[in-house]
């Protein structure tokens, strides 16, 4: 007998047939012993279509407003879902952030969580009850509702699993787990038993859309145990967990691509000491997150610097960033939105050599032009035209040896390794 979390994302709640459905897969795993604690976000396009309804009304809302309102979404998939769970004969109460004891900071729209006090989920856990809890919010300390950005019911389940010493936190999504690449568009991608908290926090900050970034880092920071599986059938799913020696043997463990992103250039920037740290101290005055930078060679004691940004953060860029070209004496600003950001990762990187390389050559074999590069050590980025990011990580995952061999292949695989096996008996 354990405590399990559970999150479910909004494909997986959709609707009521969805609802249902979640709310059997909760009753067997409370019936197997074990005391659940569910997270859920928001039905569907819920909050795509409430983003496109309060833009309707006002270009720019006012974030604490935008929050007051995208937190009804995961409030209403919460009490659905508790319907549906009394519907079956299950005790299960609906919490909000506020009333799971969530506290937030005091950032709105990319809030991040500063405690969590868990004595009423645990005391209605003791009485028996499932408890589904609101992802994606929280209370700051005005004792207004914040939201954690994209992704954050995932930190949600993350955090409370960690805040409630969970024995598992399961990811439930409308995928059997995290694969090589997005399959969407790489038919040939597989899915991988397991995976490095490091390579899945890279791949989740490069474009991945399977897990927030931010709910990795915890998980790896409160030594949670992840898995991402299925919400629709009940087989294994990726581990996502520490490194072992044996991680290394596989250079390359996933592709990520994000076209979620512009670059930013700020024309004719004086090339003195100082300059850049004004640049980007107005930047995190603005809760504006910056990804890769590059600053060309100076000529003329001026210089180009360019930046990426989230594409939904372009209006507010523009708006901080444009005071300051005059004040630092610069001859422009200009956005490009048309990029997209690839990414290889994996912790075989460390001890493997031309990568970087390879990399590049198959992107010039394919003619796609890199704009910007920026590394770690178990990541390579490379900013790209939109246009050519599909074609990008294709070409890579076939290049890195990444797809999923054939029926054809497999089967004379197989074949090899028992007949090997019947050799040494």
């Amino acid at each position: 007998m354990g405590l399990f979390v559970q999150k479910y994302g909004g494909s997986s709640v959709a609707d009521a047939v969805c609802m249902r459905r979640v709310a059997k897969r909760i009753r067997d795993t409370q019936a197997d012993g074990h005391q659940v604690v569910v997270v859920v976000s928001a039905m569907g396009d819920t909050t795509d279509d409430l983003i496109t309804l309060a833009k309707q009304v006002n270009p720019e809302p006012n974030e604490r407003e935008m929050d007051s309102l995208l937190a009804t979404g995961e409030m209403a998939s919460s009490a659905i879902l508790t319907m549906a769970l009394n519907a079956i004969g299950v005790k299960a109460i609906s919490m909000t952030g506020h009333q799971a004891g969530i506290r937030v900071d005091g950032t709105h729209l990319k809030a991040k969580i500063e405690a969590i006090d868990p004595k009423r989920i645990h005391r209605h856990l003791k009485q028996g009850f499932v408890v589904v809890v609101a992802g994606f919010q929280g209370t700051n300390r005005r004792k207004d509702t914040a939201t954690l950005g994209r992704g954050g019911s995932d930190t949600t389940a993350v955090a409370l699993a960690a805040a409630l010493k969970a024995d598992r936190c399961q990811i439930l999504k409308d995928v059997d787990g995290i694969f090589t690449a997005n399959p969407r568009v790489v038919p040939k991608a597989h899915k991988l038993e397991v995976i490095t908290y490091d390579e899945m926090l890279e791949l989740a900050s490069c474009g991945a859309e399977v897990l927030q970034s931010r709910a990795v880092e915890c998980a790896k920071n409160y030594g949670v145990v992840l898995e991402v599986v299925s919400s629709f059938v009940i087989k294994p799913g990726t581990l996502v967990r520490e490194e072992v020696d044996t991680m290394e043997k596989m250079i390359i463990r996933g592709i990520a691509a994000d076209k979620n992103q512009a670059k930013a250039t700020l024309l004719g920037v004086p090339d003195t000491p100082g300059v850049a740290a004004r640049i980007f101290k107005t930047l995190a005055a603005a809760n504006i997150n910056v990804d890769m930078i590059v600053q060309n060679v100076s000529a003329a004691g001026i210089t180009d610097v360019s930046f990426t940004v989230g594409r939904d953060d372009v209006a507010k860029t523009r708006r901080v960033i444009e005071p300051l070209v005059k004040t630092i004496r610069a001859e422009g600003l200009n956005f490009d939105d048309n990029i997209a950001k690839v990414s290889l990762v994996g912790v075989g990187m460390k001890s493997h050599s031309g990568v970087a390389y390879k990399m590049f050559d198959v992107l010039a074999a394919k003619k796609v032009n890199i704009e910007m590069i920026s590394t770690s050590e178990i990541k390579i980025s490379v900013a790209v035209r939109a246009t050519h990011a599909d074609q990008a990580v294709r070409a890579l995952h076939t290049a890195f040896g990444m797809d999923a061999p054939t029926k054809k292949k497999a089967k004379k695989t197989a074949a090899k390794t028992a007949t090997a096996a019947k050799q040494k008996q």
